[in-house]
């Protein structure tokens, strides 16, 4: 029987899966889904954290319960990959073979004590950072708030600015947004990495009283709360949310079908590894030029999963299903019950509308529904 190896329980490889089992005849192959955490995690929900808008403990899931019955799950960390004799060799000694191979080992956050690393202050990308900053602003009275970006790329490209534009309205709802000054910085020119998105972003933060550092790479934090631009431009801060550098999964980076950080070498329409045809990837582990976003990973799912089929069937695959055209679809909340959206593809540039409430709604009706529509696989 024909074995189907899947790495990585996140959103990309969970849909995956899901698609498979369902798909898949009786008898026709192995499918297994490996997976570095039994739960499952809504991570857009963090960035509410912070503002008591979201409790963690709502955004897990166990990882069992979300996948088809056909899926053998295996709560265990992948460590080495030798695609020449198309094996895994996972943490706990096991060695698992496969004939098709799905990478969706998604991102990690670069820790202090990394060489590369450049991670300082508050986070939201993790629930217990999520938390800690939480607690942060409860102490927070006055004073300077930075919120700047290391590196690119990140996970979730808006995410920064959402934190920013929320965090201004909560700071103006509890009474210290006069005392306090607003910093937010990049390394890139724009604001936001995402074509067009300045005509909406820049005037917002220039409305908000906001103001920003373009092209500002942080390379050094002194004790009393500075950070140092690699230009020589400092910013002082009472309080730094940073959004910690972002690699490939650990056993990637250097890997001959990825890059040094672990990003791996991908097709941008097949979605499958350089030069290995049996070898899928998506999500945020590919090197795709589209942002790393779950909803990328959604629109790249039926195209990974209709690849594997037609692989194991010995058929084409269906031009219908079996080409991703780079569709992203992301909402970016703005402040004060709004939000705006930015939907585009390889061939069509975004152009974000008015922020609306529909939009604020739509997004907050999309994170309940998340669990029984998305990992599922029915849309």
């Amino acid at each position: 029987m024909k074995r189907i190896l899947i790495l990585g329980g996140g959103t990309a490889g969970t849909i995956v899966a899901n698609l498979l089992g369902k798909r898949l005849k009786a008898g026709e192959a192995e499918l297994t889904l490996v997976s570095a955490n039994d739960r499952h995690y809504f991570q857009p929900g963090w960035l509410y954290v912070p503002f008591e808008r979201q409790e963690t403990r709502k955004l897990r899931r166990p990882m069992r319960r979300l996948l088809h019955q056909r899926v053998v799950f295996l709560p265990h960390e992948a460590e080495e990959l030798d695609t020449q004799e198309s094996r895994v060799r996972l943490a706990n000694g096991a060695t698992l073979h496969f004939d098709f191979l799905v990478i969706a080992t998604g991102s990690r956050l670069a820790t202090i004590g990394d060489p590369d690393s450049s991670l300082r202050g508050h986070h939201f990308y993790t629930s217990e950072a999520a938390t800690a900053l939480h607690a942060a602003l409860t102490l927070f009275e006055e004073g300077r708030i930075a919120i700047g970006i290391s590196e690119l790329p990140y996970k979730y490209p808006p995410a920064p600015l959402e934190f920013t534009f929320l965090l201004e309205e909560f700071l103006s709802r509890t009474g210290r947004r006069d005392g306090t000054e607003m910093t937010y910085f990049c390394p890139q020119e724009q604001a936001l990495p995402i074509e067009n998105a300045e005509t909406l972003v820049n005037p917002l933060l220039e409305a908000r009283e906001i103001k920003f550092e373009p092209s500002f790479q942080a390379k050094e934090f002194t004790d009393d709360g500075t950070v140092i631009a690699a230009d020589g431009r400092a910013l002082d801060c009472d309080l730094l949310v940073m959004i910690p550098p972002h690699r490939g999964a650990e056993f990637l980076q250097g890997h001959p079908i990825a890059d040094k950080h672990g990003w791996v070498k991908t097709d941008p329409a097949t979605l499958q590894v350089s030069g290995h045809p049996h070898i899928w990837a998506l999500g945020d582990t590919a090197d795709l030029a589209v942002p790393k976003a779950g909803s990328a990973a959604h629109f790249q799912a039926p195209v990974v999963a209709a690849g594997v089929l037609a692989a194991l069937r010995g058929i084409t695959p269906d031009p219908k299903h079996g080409v991703y055209g780079g569709h992203v679809f992301s909402f970016m909340e703005t402040g004060y019950g709004k939000a705006t959206l930015f939907d585009f593809d390889y061939q069509h540039s975004p152009h974000p509308g008015e922020p609306s409430e529909i939009n604020h709604y739509l997004k907050l009706a999309f994170s309940k529904a998340y669990w029984h529509l998305v990992p599922t696989g029915i849309i």
